[in-house]
């Protein structure tokens, strides 16, 4: 029975909420929003209609409260809830809860949910449609080292340790020795129930390198069910998705009718409605097989979106209202190529340990076929209670050279600044040749290790002479003293002007002299000559060696932030003179990221070997193991399990063992 929605309540939060609150509003229906206290200056607050607090910070105390959220929902007379994707979208009991509210709940009905929310439980009934399955086995936590032993020798090694319910690379390990499955089982289990809410995992047969294709899926309450083709999503790090395509460029048609006609079944086995995605990992000889089915819309949609012309948003909401799957939609076509990227802060030279802070600066160029879905702005405080993502960046062209390049071009074109980023291993992995081959499989970031992809994308030495020249131009408008001095003049001139940069943890040592409009410089001891075309506290534009460029400049304090045509720089101002009481003992070790203390495992005055795990820690939903660097003695712990740290914290000091 058709049942018009007039007013949405959106379970979610930040791009994923902004987005759906747009496609609403374009129908005529009414928006409600939820928030949490980290959220309350969030863009998405505010562009919804209404908006709900949810008090509290973490998700346990906020969006995965569905009593809450249901409570909300009738507060503000929503009729209907979008979960988005995340947290409650993929919760047959949420699902449940919602209807028997009275609410629409935009997504499958609840006992699809339940039956793929267990992975096990979908592979048996994929198998039993005929949808091909890899080998796999349940854990249940009771099991002795001996038991997990007899399983995985059954399964077969190499092998992967995942979470039943739930997905996004958590609670999932790669277990290649046998020695190592015990203490991954324990591993994957913990992040699954802080993730999930439910630790169970089950061991399943890896493939080595395999692709990672999935298909978009569209099912009616009629029972219709068809596919909207296949997304790329093979470049991953810690299991979890940092590129996508559409079209993959290694299906070509036969094994896309072979693709769509297992992902149909799959739908129809389960009585699919709304939106969902069958994911499958491709085998090198065109062999396939189902890795799990997600109900929900997916990150990576928009993809789909672009080469069809479709809103997969406004879809699932017109068949929540009850409306079959439209003509349109049955009969898209691919047109062009799309690639998004998943921008996330994080440090990728130091392993993907996210990162937090203030964004001073977070902007985008206009560009044709680029698109960017975001829930943050200039000012936004990325903390580290949620995903760690900022923006995906979405390029639409004719080719999938063309999309490529001007997916490049705008991510190195944007200003962002005051967080560490993924942005130049994305970059890289643009204009890298084996990714322009097509050669995506999943060990593309094994063959190419992640950190020496970004640093090939990194911004040169200029960028300091840059942010010395606007500095010198910024401390002259501050004192405008003897104007007619020319700039940088000194009275005794083989004294060099010098300024010391941080930059990427390196310093970064500047020492220039100005002659008129030319500049006679070093970088690290290494010459440079520059013509000084105009300099403000905020551009620079010179010339070097032929090639003239613009540089925007922005300080924030002792930070710097250069952006141009060659990269961007994130600079820290080295003071001339260091605070010793700032200065770390020597053999701390500092937390790499902001964070919960989880464990504690070992005690002041152990001895302890190099590698020994000594804290772990949990942010943004992912654990980081902190372990002695060399042999020692644990001099001094400053940390205990439950408080929160922030980075470059001390949290023990190691010494030298006898």
């Amino acid at each position: 029975m058709n049942r018009a929605i007039t007013k949405l309540l959106i379970a979610n939060r930040g791009e994923i909420a902004a987005r759906i609150a747009r496609t609403a509003h374009g129908l005529g229906i009414g928006t409600v929003a939820l928030y949490s206290d980290p959220d309350a200056d969030a863009p998405y607050v505010t562009l919804a209609d209404e908006a709900v607090r949810l008090p509290g910070a973490a998700p346990a105390d906020t969006y995965l409260r569905g009593d809450l959220i249901i409570a909300a929902a009738a507060a503000t007379g929503a009729d209907a809830v979008h979960p988005g994707y995340g947290f409650l979208s993929e919760n047959a009991a949420f699902a449940r809860a919602c209807a028997d509210a009275g609410l629409i709940f935009v997504g499958p009905a609840a006992d699809t949910i339940a039956a793929m929310g267990s992975k096990t439980g979908a592979k048996a009934i994929m198998a039993a449609a005929g949808v091909p399955v890899l080998p796999g086995l349940t854990v249940t936590g009771q099991e002795g080292d001996a038991d997990l032993a007899e399983a995985a020798t059954r399964v077969g090694f190499p092998l992967l340790v995942k979470a039943a319910f739930g997905g996004g690379g958590r609670g999932m390990r790669l277990v290649t020795d046998p020695e190592e499955l015990s203490e991954a089982v324990s591993s994957a289990r913990r992040e699954a129930a802080s993730a999930f809410g439910d630790g169970t995992v089950f061991l399943e047969r890896f493939v080595t390198d395999p692709r990672h294709i999935e298909a978009q899926i569209l099912g009616d309450t009629a029972g219709t069910v068809i596919h909207l083709f296949e997304r790329e999503c093979s470049i991953q790090r810690r299991y979890q998705k940092i590129v996508e395509e559409c079209p993959s460029p290694a299906v070509d048609q036969d094994l896309r009718d072979a693709l769509a006609a297992a992902a149909e079944a799959a739908g129809q086995a389960v009585g699919y409605t709304g939106a969902g995605t069958v994911e499958f990992v491709l085998d090198r000889d065109g062999s396939f097989w189902f890795l799990e089915m997600n109900t929900r819309l997916q990150v990576e949609h928009p993809v789909t979106e672009e080469v069809t012309g479709l809103d997969l948003v406004e879809l699932q909401l017109r068949m929540a209202e009850g409306e079959p799957v439209p003509s349109r939609a049955r009969q898209a076509r691919i047109s062009g190529h799309a690639i998004e990227v998943r921008l996330y802060a994080e440090d990728v030279a130091a392993g993907f340990v996210p990162a937090t802070g203030v964004l001073h600066r977070f902007r985008f160029p206009q560009a044709p076929g680029i698109r960017v879905d975001t829930g943050f702005r200039d000012g936004s405080v990325v903390s580290p209670h949620y995903d760690a993502m900022l923006a995906k960046v979405i390029a639409h062209g004719p080719t999938r050279a063309e999309a490529a390049r001007r997916l490049a071009r705008a991510l190195g074109q944007a200003a962002i600044h005051g967080v560490t980023t993924n942005r130049d291993l994305l970059v890289a992995i643009l204009r890298e040749p084996e990714f322009l081959a097509g050669g995506t499989d999943t060990g593309y970031l094994t063959r190419h290790e992640p950190a020496a992809l970004a640093a090939a994308a990194a911004p040169p030495a200029r960028h300091a002479l840059a942010a010395a020249l606007a500095r010198q131009a910024r401390h002259r408008a501050e004192a405008p003293v003897l104007r007619t001095v020319p700039s940088g003049w000194r009275n005794v001139f083989s004294g060099p002007q010098r300024v010391g940069y941080a930059a990427a943890g390196q310093p970064r040592e500047v020492t220039y002299r100005i002659r008129g409009d030319r500049v006679d410089a070093e970088i690290d001891g290494v010459p440079l000559q520059a013509l000084v075309r105009a300099a403000t506290p905020d551009q620079v534009d010179l010339e070097i060696g032929g090639t003239r460029r613009v540089y925007r400049v922005h300080q924030v304090g002792a930070d710097v932030y250069v952006d141009a045509g060659d990269g961007s720089s994130a600079l820290s101002e080295i003071p001339r003179f260091g605070d010793p009481a700032k200065l770390a003992p020597a053999g701390s070790l500092l937390a790499p990221m902001p964070g919960l203390v989880l464990r504690v495992l070992a005690e002041p005055g152990a001895v302890v070997t190099a590698g020994q795990p000594l804290l772990v820690l949990e942010a943004m939903k992912m654990e980081q193991t902190v372990s002695a660097p060399a042999d020692g003695v644990l001099a001094e712990l400053r940390a205990k399990a439950g408080e929160q740290v922030s980075t470059g914290q001390v949290l023990a000091v190691l010494e030298a063992g006898d």
